[in-house]
């Protein structure tokens, strides 16, 4: 890797960590098309890796706020969809699978920015940690299923319960990965030399905090998400 691409992968990861910590998700979101033409080497698991470290920072921070009652059902979605998503990875082409999951969020983006807002009761908590554990494995963006299930929450709410089941559900991720061969010395390599990257990215999340009230949250949320389909979908178009 040259120097001028990790500058571009640090700033990358700095801002994505800042958006994780901020709102509970985003280092995917922000950063996997940037990094995936840069180094598609560290996609998916040294972003997750990176996410992981984030996550856990975030956990202890907003400890007080976690829904622990939400998070144990998400995580009981998560679980299938983490080893579906490993196959899929394994049994699929990428690029219409990320396309395909993509999609499969903007529409949810859309239905949610005209006025529908799913209630987080347990039956759609679970589906959203499946197909965010679907996603998450696949593409190393999980996080817009459980934003839009969770938007109402309050920010530290939202934070601390998106981090708590990401935390959890990464690590979910990570062995899965290890198993079928993803986590190798390439991927360890990237997660020592971006990890300070993210630590400053975490700092940075102090000054966004300040600025977000509910509603400013939810669609920054909404946005987020949709960005990274957007961004998802013409990594793999480009690819073509």
């Amino acid at each position: 890797m040259t120097i001028a691409g990790y500058c571009v992968l640090a700033a990358a990861i700095l801002f994505a960590s800042a958006l994780q910590a901020s709102i509970g998700f985003g280092i995917g979101m922000f950063a996997a098309p940037i990094v995936a033409l840069v180094d598609p080497s560290l996609i998916p698991a040294t972003l997750i890796m990176l996410a992981t470290l984030v996550t856990l920072i975030v956990v202890v921070r907003e400890r007080e706020a976690i829904d622990l009652r939400g998070t144990g059902w998400a995580l009981v979605g998560r679980v299938p969809g983490t080893v579906a998503g490993a196959l899929l990875l394994a049994a699929l082409p990428h690029r219409a699978l990320s396309i395909l999951l993509a999609g499969v969020v903007l529409g949810g983006v859309v239905l949610t920015s005209s006025g529908w807002i799913p209630a987080p009761r347990r039956r759609n908590v679970v589906a959203a940690g499946a197909a965010s554990g679907l996603l998450g494995t696949a593409t190393a963006i999980g996080g817009p299923p459980m934003a839009l299930v969770w938007q109402r929450s309050s920010g530290a709410q939202l934070r601390g319960t998106m981090s708590g089941f990401f935390l959890t559900g990464s690590l979910m991720s990570l062995v899965v990965l290890s198993l079928t061969g993803a986590v190798n010395q390439r991927t360890w390599w990237g997660f020592a030399v971006l990890a300070p990257a993210a630590m400053l990215g975490y700092l940075l999340s102090h000054v966004l905090n300040r600025h977000l009230n509910r509603q400013r949250l939810r669609w920054l949320a909404i946005a987020v998400s949709a960005a990274g389909a957007i961004l998802l979908i013409g990594r793999e178009l480009l690819a073509i």
